[in-house]
């Protein structure tokens, strides 16, 4: 579920009520968070379809590629759906060595190459083989360095299918 594929209007109740409610790390976000994802978005579905990519959707579902537990403190209540890789259509997942915001970060000017780019998965893996998981790498992130491969299906197979599976019990780990 993702907050942009949302109103703008519903989308701003959720992240009150998330700002209001709880101390996680989704709870921080500012008032210009929504703004700025949905830039990003349209940004990294542009370059996704630059390089033959054919997103179905606007907005993505987001993944992330491998296990990356820090992302369990950003919510309460907090879970996981594990979808195998090939059960997607790859003309339709990008992907990000690294969550899109500080990909796309000016503050992260490093001069790395995964910065500001958007990767098909054939692209990920030459990344993943140089660079390693990052989530291998550390025990807590810091801004600017990539916590994670971050995975955008623009599709709405399979993962509303894994979804529906998840809400009628029909998954376990």
């Amino acid at each position: 579920m993702s907050l942009t594929a949302l109103s703008n209007e519903d989308a701003v109740k959720i992240q009150d009520s998330l700002r209001s409610a709880q101390k996680t790390f989704a709870a921080q976000r500012s008032e210009s968070y929504l703004p700025r994802r949905r830039e990003l978005e349209r940004l990294a579905r542009g370059l996704f379809m630059q390089k033959g990519g054919a997103p179905e959707r606007e907005t993505p579902h987001y993944f992330v590629v491998g296990e990356c537990p820090w992302l369990a403190t950003w919510y309460e209540r907090a879970d996981r759906i594990q979808i195998p890789i090939d059960e997607f259509d790859m003309r339709t997942v990008s992907f990000t060595y690294g969550d899109t915001f500080p990909t796309f970060s000016p503050s992260a000017a490093d001069g790395m190459e995964y910065r500001s780019t958007v990767y098909t998965h054939d692209e990920i893996i030459g990344i993943i083989e140089r660079y390693g998981m990052p989530q291998d790498k550390w025990d807590e992130p810091a801004f600017g360095k990539p916590a994670y491969v971050e995975a955008q299906a623009w599709s709405d197979e399979p993962a509303l299918r894994y979804r529906k599976a998840w809400e009628a019990g029909a998954l376990s780990y």
